[in-house]
């Protein structure tokens, strides 16, 4: 190819927004764009760039009638706001891009891509809250919560006309699966998913042209209580006053011949109870009978007449529908590599050899009439007994009722559990248990994977394993604390530590985004600015808790550092300023000291108080509350800063100065040593990490802090704030081999404990099971926790060595820190919003080996440990300088080079 050929090649993967590609029922109707330059030997960056947008193809590039951002002389190609007419429900919206490159060489336009948006208004929405009064049957089940029998519903209706397209808007007061005609519509898994509803319901579109039919159709639900209308939380039911599920749908055609037809969810509807799901809950599990299956139900020429009229209700304007702004839950692995663990009598325990969140699909055979349990467990006893006492009151239990003799085939569709081993008991008493009875479905919101990390180490490799299906377990439709047990809700400590992990490893964005807006709707609720410790908010506490409710300030900023996306802050910058008022309003005797709840250093190891405070840790609650107000003060600084609020900027910076200086004054001495008789490493983590110390008494501080861990063995002594927060700081003490020390311990409390006692996702404790004691007698014993999986982003920045400089990864920071007693190779790739960055290292015959991926647009400083001037070796050949590896630095360990976007291999000799 030419070089003017080469010139030419277009942008790619366009996307919209937090990475959507051309997505239907879309929610932003004031979009940002994002493309990636093309990886090229012609193209390093991009110089300028032109979006058209337009209300048909054929408009594009030339007539853009919506938006012709004209050519900006910018290098930005990521969440570049749209400029043009207003966008309206319902609208089909085409664009594409070009872009110059640094040579200022046009090139060719983009492919075309779309995005279609839902219906943005509750006026846009013509249907009635639709469904059958399932709360008069009083079904009363664990802790008297209120249960409702599943919902069979349906809408005969006829086309005399071909359709040319077809939409259907649909949500619900609880979860969903809808037909048309007989089909699915769709594969996702309990939509719309779960937000604050006494706020916001998410609504979902599907495209079902292809679905209808000339003459006779139906449209068929059914629907379960789900979130919406289920027992969430062990004691309270706030839901409960919205009583029976009821769904929304409104299938929107447009007729050949131009003209419009709805098919409205109404009080025409019919309905019954009498369908084979005779009961679901998300805790507890499904009942599904064979014996009330409904033949045909959901097609056209079902003969309904029997059924009952549903009733009807208008819609709130209290409450926003807004179509759905992340993806929802699907199907995403499917686990056949079963091990049948042992049979006894007529019940049989099935290993998945992975714990996973999601269901079962059993092919079991049975006899007419007889009842299939099943069950699911975590980890078995030590004897192999089933042990379900960590779920509490969860029954997490399915059954199957046969309605004939033979296989039968269930998945079930309105609830799902957290394990590894299920237990079947009831099956057929003459048929032999096989592991093709059993297969596990693992579900999670639809996001793909962002980032990879492997290494030498069996050990590290499998604490990546683990923490990436910790991610995915509980990242159903929200950030979940766990999936197996009574609880499964969206904790706001839990989630600030996790998420830039989980940006590493995940195209989390849009996941992340939707679950900070259900956390400003519940903040909302609160006049002094509180963070709930849950979103969505269901404990309806009126505390608000330091180093959680901080989630509502650092998530955002980590979103933004990770991806580059200046919206997040705009969006919740209010809510972190609230959030630092609710602070200053807990101040009381001490200036700058709050007084209010705290979760302290939550599951800290080897803890000295009594057994009922003992989860709490023993860093000071006054300690914690103070040195997270400096910390969301600083952040806000720095966010106003970015949004070019300079007043704001220096108020909250005079405040995180203020705030910090009592922190020293208050929980310090002269000598920088905490002020406790039990000493912890978090408080200094927390002192040092926050930038709370005045310089001279920083240096006195890590020392102690070096101290703490020389006297807990180089076992890291920290729960869940602490933790994150360890590597980063020895890192920047420079005490590398010191953080490769803590994490390549193999004994209690470290990360490789729990892969030496089965581990195959992270736990709530760090020593939650042992093979030989079990599970531990204290409770908050999940085997499926994230938080401590925290490490993970060290992983990707120091031991492999990719790094943000700037936000988004416009500057990228390759520097590795290889440690030759435990390593002799590590490797991860992240894709940036530019694209691929990679950085794999290996040491072989006394030559440290460094390849390195560097995305167009982009640029990065590469440093290569080992290294001096004189002995590196660039693609095979001598190092010198060049237009694009420049020399920043060089001295007797190491070589720091700035390069242009390519692909280089680094060789420095040890």
């Amino acid at each position: 190819m030419s070089c003017n050929q080469e010139y030419s090649r277009a942008a790619e993967n366009l996307t919209v927004s937090e990475n959507f590609k051309n997505p239907i029922g879309f929610y932003n109707a004031n979009p940002t764009f994002s493309w990636k330059l093309p990886v090229s030997e012609q193209t390093k960056s991009q110089s300028a760039y032109q979006i058209v947008v337009a209300s048909s193809k054929e408009l594009l590039p030339n007539n853009a009638d919506l938006w012709d951002s004209k050519k900006q002389k910018s290098k930005q190609s990521t969440f570049v706001k749209y400029q043009g007419k207003v966008l309206e429900s319902r609208q089909k919206v085409f664009w594409q891009v070009r872009y110059w490159n640094q040579d200022k060489n046009a090139s060719d336009w983009s492919e075309i891509n779309s995005f279609e948006l839902g219906l943005l208004n509750n006026s846009d929405w013509k249907a009635k809250w639709a469904g059958l009064v399932t709360a008069k049957d009083s079904i009363k089940g664990v802790r008297n919560f209120l249960m409702h029998h599943p919902q069979y519903l349906r809408k005969g209706f006829e086309l005399s006309t071909d359709v040319a397209s077809a939409r259907l808007y649909i949500t619900a007061k609880g979860v969903f699966d809808v037909h048309l005609n007989g089909k699915d519509v769709s594969d996702d898994v309990m939509p719309p998913g779960w937000t604050p509803y006494n706020h916001r319901i998410e609504t979902m579109t599907y495209d079902v042209t292809e679905l209808l039919e000339t003459g006779k159709n139906a449209l068929a639900v059914e629907l379960a209580s789900g979130w919406h209308s289920g027992r969430i939380s062990r004691g309270k039911a706030l839901y409960e006053n919205f009583a029976s599920p009821k769904i929304l749908c409104q299938l929107e055609l447009v007729m050949k011949d131009g003209s419009k037809q709805y098919i409205l969810s109404d009080e025409t509807w019919k309905g019954t109870t009498n369908g084979p799901i005779r009961l679901a809950s998300i805790y507890d599990g499904e009942v599904y009978d064979a014996n009330f299956e409904i033949s045909n139900w959901n097609i056209a020429t079902f003969d309904d007449s029997s059924w009952e009229l549903v009733e009807s209700e208008a819609i709130s304007k209290d409450v926003r529908l807004a179509p759905k702004r992340h993806h929802s839950v699907k199907n995403k692995i499917t686990i056949d590599d079963v091990e049948l663990v042992s049979v006894n009598k007529n019940s049989a325990i099935f290993n998945l050899k992975q714990n996973i969140v999601g269901v079962p699909k059993v092919k079991v055979p049975m006899k007419k009439g007889d009842t299939l349990k099943i069950r699911f467990s975590e980890m078995l006893l030590s004897d192999g007994t089933f042990y379900t006492k960590n779920y509490r009151s969860a029954k997490s239990t399915d059954y199957y009722i046969a309605a004939k003799n033979g296989v039968v085939e269930y998945v079930p569709k309105f609830t799902f559990h957290g394990f590894q081993f299920l237990e079947l008991c009831g099956y057929d008493k003459n048929a032999k248990p096989d592991v093709s009875w059993v297969q596990g479905i693992a579900q999670h919101s639809n996001f793909e994977k962002n980032g990879t990390f492997t290494s030498s180490h069996e050990k590290l490799n499998q604490l990546q394993s683990n923490i990436t299906w910790g991610l995915r377990d509980n990242f159903f439709d929200i950030p979940t604390d766990c999936p197996q047990r009574d609880e499964r809700l969206g904790w706001t400590g839990d989630a600030q530590v996790i998420a830039p992990t989980a940006l590493f490893n995940y195209d989390t964005h849009a996941f992340w985004t939707a679950w900070l807006q259900s956390l400003r709707e519940n903040q909302s609720e609160h006049n002094n600015g509180l963070v709930p410790f849950i979103v969505p908010d269901v404990l309806q506490n009126k505390n608000g808790g330091s180093g959680w409710g901080d989630a509502c300030v650092m998530v955002p900023w980590d979103i933004y550092n990770i991806t580059g996306d200046v919206t997040i802050l705009e969006e919740s910058y209010e809510s972190a300023k609230k959030w630092v008022g609710y602070y200053q309003s807990k101040v009381r005797n001490k200036p700058y000291i709050p007084i209010m709840h705290s979760f302290g250093d939550w599951l800290q190891p080897y803890p000295s108080k009594s057994l009922k405070k003992a989860n709490r840790g023993d860093t000071p609650k006054e300690l914690i509350n103070t040195a997270y107000f400096a910390h969301s003060a600083h952040l806000i600084s720095k966010i106003a800063g970015v949004l070019g609020k300079t007043d704001d900027e220096k108020k909250f910076m005079d405040l995180y100065k203020a705030v910090a200086n009592a922190f020293e004054n208050e929980f310090f001495d002269e000598n920088g040593k905490f002020k406790q008789d039990r000493q912890t490493q978090t408080s200094y983590l927390l002192g040092i990490y926050f930038d709370l110390f005045k310089p001279e008494t920083k240096l006195k501080a890590q020392n102690h802090l070096l101290e703490e861990i020389k006297n807990a063995d180089y076992h890291l002594g920290t729960g869940f704030l602490g933790t994150p927060l360890l590597p980063k700081v020895l890192d920047d003490m420079g005490e590398i081999e010191l953080m490769y020390k803590i994490l390549f311990k193999e004994t209690y409390p470290s990360w490789f404990y729990s892969i030496n006692q089965g581990a195959t996702t992270m736990w709530e404790r760090w020593n939650s099971f042992s093979k030989q004691d079990g599970y531990n007698p204290q409770s908050m014993n999940s085997l499926n926790h994230y938080a401590y999986g925290a490490i993970g982003q060290w992983m990707y920045e120091r031991i492999a060595g990719i790094a943000s400089l700037e936000p988004g990864y416009k500057k990228i920071r390759i520097a590795p820190l290889p440690n030759t007693e435990f390593l002799t190779s590590a490797s991860a790739s992240v894709k940036t919003p530019y694209g691929k960055a990679g950085s794999s290292w290996k040491i072989e015959n006394s030559t440290f080996n460094l390849d390195v991926v560097i995305p167009p647009n982009t640029t990065a400083e590469i440093q290569i440990p080992y290294g001096t001037q004189d002995n590196l070796i660039v693609n095979a050949s001598t190092f010198k300088e060049t237009s694009n590896l420049k020399l920043i630095s060089s001295d007797n360990d190491s070589i720091k080079i700035l390069a242009e976007p390519g692909t280089y291999n680094f060789q420095t000799k040890l």
